[in-house]
């Protein structure tokens, strides 16, 4: 597995690809539990009930629930995932038990479930369940993935916004990423990013950017069609994804294919115009972009100035950040060499502006 460092994308002093999705200066939050609400069966009072008998005699409780999982009767799992999922989501010491009685392979039977409120009650289980760190390897390694990779094709909006939650936790074990990324997730994540609610956007572009640290995995995502999403969500300044598009932007333009598509998909004009009006951290990233863009190609940089990116860019080195005056400085040089006798030329001929 070969992991890369866009060592030159920078924020806060750290590389991008070395935040963490749980650090509050990215632009990500991590899914901490499933946040869809409680059981609409369940009342508040059997809530408190289960809730105070599982601090009692926990180990009994969680043993009752686990054999309901395997129940004939369909609503006899329903009710034992849906007390699972509770108490895995208010007792985070109860994580582990669970997993620890058995719990996990019979979830994962329910995520393969035709009835829909039994796969989502199994995915948001199994989400609530890896927020314990103990319990990751055992998931991945019980063959959750798959799964989850179906609900995120077949599942009810929560049980898609779960599963993408869910698979990122166990992408931040790294020998899963890989995995994570040959199930078919990354095309399914992509969609949900692309036609999903607000959370459901946010989930898929957290899980992508976890994910996309890997490079068969950048190359996967632009093959998948990433770079109309993200633009659009970039060039939205009104939809709250312009920071996350921008950084999981980041990480997929070292490789050449992002290059070409983000052209293509008439990005360095919605990039120009972050550097114009975007807040510092979305002029930072911009201007970081622009810079891998036209480092190597005539082309690329004949486009960017043709958009009008030298004022924007000299404004920036008067007000930006110490990093993206940096940057700005660096890219405001390149467009102003000379535009002759590059081999990028030719090798990019066929992308207009």
């Amino acid at each position: 597995m070969e992991k890369e460092n866009s060592g030159s994308f920078e924020y806060m002093g750290r590389s991008f690809s070395e935040l963490s999705v749980n650090d509050d200066s990215s632009a990500f939050s991590d899914c901490n539990s499933d946040r869809s609400g409680e059981f609409q069966t369940a009342s508040s009072q059997n809530r408190r009930l289960l809730l105070a008998c599982a601090a009692e005699n926990s180990d009994d409780l969680i043993c009752q629930l686990v054999s309901g999982l395997e129940s004939c009767s369909i609503d006899e799992q329903k009710q034992a995932a849906m007390e699972i999922r509770l108490l895995a989501k208010n007792k985070p010491n109860d994580r582990f038990k669970i997993a620890k009685a058995g719990a996990i392979k019979p979830l994962i039977s329910l995520i393969l479930s035709s009835d829909s409120q039994l796969q989502e009650y199994g995915v948001t289980a199994i989400l609530n369940l890896s927020l314990c760190d103990e319990n990751k390897e055992l998931i991945a390694s019980s063959g959750a993935i798959k799964p989850l990779v179906r609900a995120l094709k077949t599942g009810t909006s929560t049980a898609k916004e779960n599963a993408a939650c869910a698979l990122l936790r166990l992408s931040q074990m790294e020998e899963n990423k890989v995995a994570i990324g040959r199930s078919g997730a990354i095309p399914m994540l992509i969609n949900l990013l692309a036609t999903g609610a607000f959370r459901g956007k946010k989930d898929a572009a957290t899980a992508l950017y976890s994910l996309c640290s890997v490079k068969e995995n950048k190359i996967r995502a632009v093959q998948a069609g990433i770079m109309k999403p993200l633009v659009e969500l970039m060039a939205d300044f009104g939809s709250n994804m312009v920071d996350k598009s921008a950084f999981v932007l980041s990480l997929l333009i070292t490789v050449p294919e992002a290059k070409t598509a983000v052209v293509e998909e008439a990005g360095i004009p919605v990039l120009v115009e972050i550097v114009e009006v975007g807040s510092q951290r979305q002029k930072e990233i911009a201007v970081s972009i622009l810079l891998q863009i036209c480092e190597d190609n005539l082309v690329f940089r004949a486009m960017v100035t043709r958009e009008g990116a030298i004022p924007p860019l000299v404004a920036l080195t008067q007000s930006g950040t110490n990093r993206a005056k940096q940057k700005a400085e660096t890219l405001i040089d390149l467009l102003r060499q000379p535009r002759s006798g590059n081999a990028a030329v030719g090798r990019t001929s066929d992308v207009s502006g």
